[in-house]
Order: structure tokens, then C-alpha cells, then sequence
């Protein structure tokens, strides 16, 4: 299975979501961080992930008479690069989008079914913008964008921070308005 496959699946993108930070987890860690979502389905598909080279195998232990292994997330096998995005078809983006709103969607009915979920308190925030930008404006936006989320991907777990799933979505919402000239 080619990453595009392994990445167009809901379960499997919110395995690839909890193994982010760069920790090892066993599988009975990751049921634990998807409570809605089986054990075995869990089982499958991070077998399916290491199978497929996105989830490394770094350690294993024997526990109540079986093996538990330790997997770490190979960040950079777990992207679709430019190339592979360019070669996708209209088709492939509208599984793609779908396969990402499904998993926000778990990923947020998970926050919502947790003690304690305090929206308010936790500065949950979903909203829409209509931007008028022209293609420079556009490409120098996307740019300001990701040097502010890529300075904070390199932040760690620690007793002061909380995981949060950022979700940008950028597409146009109208065509280009006719040149007047």
C-alpha cells in the first residue's frame, strides 16, 4: 500500500495524529488515546502502518505471556509530498477532504466524550474566513501561515502543554471575479 493509501484513512490518520510528537507508543497505549475506536480495528491498523513503513518497530517487550511493541511514527514517510499531491485526481482530493473531515470529526466527538471537556476553557475555535487575495497574496499568506505552525511543531510534550489538532483548510470559494479592462 503507497502512503496516499495509507494516509486516506480516518483510523489511520488519528494513529498517525497521537504518534506526532516523536514518543514510542504500544498499541494498548494508542486504544487508549482512541477509546471510540476498537481494539482490533486499532490492532489493524497499525499493523497496516508498520507494514507499510510509516510506524517502526522500536522495542519490544513480553507482557502477560505475549509480545508488546513499542512503535515510533516515521514523520517523514507520513506526508504527501508536492509531486505525489500534483499527480493527484479532482477524485483523489474529494477522498482526501473527506477522509479529513471524518477524522476531525472523531477527533473531536473523542474531545467532547472526555471528562472534564471544557470548550470554553480549552479555546476550542472553528471558524470561516472569506479572504479576497490575489495569487501573491495568497502564496505570501500560506507562507506566514506555515512558518507560524512549523515553529511550534518542534515543542514536545511536557507537563505544561496540551496535544491540540490545528486544521487548516484553503480552498477557493468563488472564481476569480472578470477583468474589467
Amino acid at each position: 500500500m503507497d502512503t496516499v493509501e495509507l494516509l486516506l484513512h480516518p483510523v489511520r490518520m488519528r494513529i498517525v495524529h497521537a504518534m506526532h510528537d516523536g514518543r514510542t507508543r504500544t498499541t494498548t497505549e494508542l486504544c487508549a488515546l482512541l477509546p471510540d475506536v476498537s481494539k482490533a480495528t486499532v490492532y489493524r491498523h497499525v499493523g497496516l502502518l508498520a507494514d507499510g513503513g510509516l510506524l517502526a518497530v522500536e522495542g519490544e517487550q513480553r507482557v502477560r505471556g505475549s509480545v508488546e511493541r513499542r512503535y515510533q511514527l516515521h514523520r517523514d514517510r507520513a506526508v504527501i509530498d508536492a509531486g505525489t499531491a500534483a499527480s493527484l485526481s479532482p477524485e483523489d482530493y474529494r477522498r482526501g477532504f473527506a477522509v479529513a473531515m471524518a477524522t476531525l470529526l472523531a477527533e473531536f466527538n473523542a474531545y467532547l466524550d472526555r471528562d472534564g471537556a471544557d470548550p470554553v476553557a480549552d479555546s476550542v475555535g472553528f471558524r470561516q474566513h472569506a479572504l479576497w487575495l490575489s495569487r501573491d497574496e495568497l502564496t505570501e499568506m500560506i507562507g506566514e501561515v506555515r512558518e507560524v505552525i512549523t515553529a511550534r511543531m518542534t515543542h514536545g510534550p511536557s507537563p505544561e502543554r496540551t496535544r491540540h489538532l490545528l486544521s487548516p483548510i484553503l480552498f477557493p470559494a468563488e472564481t476569480q471575479l472578470p477583468r474589467n479592462d
